[in-house]
């Protein structure tokens, strides 16, 4: 006789190390006590080595999965603008990345579990077969246990799961999406969510449905492992607090995916 039914689970992943120098973006403290996974900046786009030092640190005292968040080499721009990087020169960038976080994971009595790719990379990734197939030749690369974060139907994770790696889909809570179900670019109207209420009635609908409503009110099926918010939305904790707490009442596990 088969019991009952096992509960959702799902992971609740936030971009964390952002700030540089003098300069902070984000509250990573009060992230990491709502969190699961932690996207960290890896000094491409932000982050530095005392910032990755100290956010290793704070997830490893919370028990959170730390994540290596690589992306194109941008400060100026936070790694939002897409760039044109040949495979072999985006593959060492990405390595490099890894490596210099894995370090301080380590160092802090962790180490990296997974991979996520941040800003124009990610969203250059979900198409370009060239720059994805040159992502996931890093992390074979570095270390072939690592999973992929990415977005459903993406390049990057078809590449991650020809080359063997794990590939984790990923749903943004604070993000509008398309007809298509890719996110609504930055740059048009509906790209950012910020009711706290809306956003966690979405994401658990998502998480027991599959499904989301787009922008101009079509119906799209999402399905994802994980469920990010942004460190540098406005709001961020409160979005997620929001999230955890009505995922948690619909009796949804929180759990990290690579723990």
């Amino acid at each position: 006789m088969s019991g009952p039914p096992a509960a959702p689970v799902v992971d609740l992943n936030c971009d964390l190390g952002e700030g540089f120098g003098i300069w902070t973006l984000g509250d990573d403290d009060a992230l990491l006590d709502i969190i699961s996974s932690a996207n960290v900046a890896c000094g491409f786009h932000a982050g530095d080595p005392n910032i990755l030092r100290r956010v290793c640190e704070a997830a490893v005292s919370r028990d959170v999965a730390i994540g290596a968040q690589v992306s194109y080499r941008d400060l100026a721009g936070f790694g939002r603008r897409s760039m044109d990087v040949d495979a072999t020169s985006l593959t060492n960038d990405v390595i490099y990345q890894i490596a210099a976080l894995d370090g301080f994971a380590r160092v802090a009595g962790s180490r990296v579990r997974y991979v996520k790719v941040h800003g124009a990379l990610n969203n250059r990734t979900v198409h370009d077969e060239h720059q994805a197939a040159a992502v996931v030749a890093a992390v074979v690369a570095y270390d072939p246990a690592l999973p992929l974060l990415g977005l459903p139907g993406s390049a990057l994770l078809r590449h991650a799961e020809q080359a063997g790696l794990g590939a984790v889909t990923e749903a943004f809570a604070d993000r509008g999406y398309t007809a298509h179900a890719n996110l609504v670019p930055r740059s048009q109207p509906g790209a950012l969510l910020h009711d706290p209420v809306e956003v966690a009635r979405r994401m658990v609908r998502m998480v027991m449905t599959g499904r989301l409503q787009s922008v101009d009110g079509i119906e799209v099926a999402v399905s994802a492992r994980s469920i990010c918010i942004h460190g540098d939305s406005p709001g961020a904790v409160e979005m997620m607090e929001a999230v955890r707490k009505a995922l948690i009442e619909a009796e949804v596990e929180i759990r990290a995916f690579a723990p």
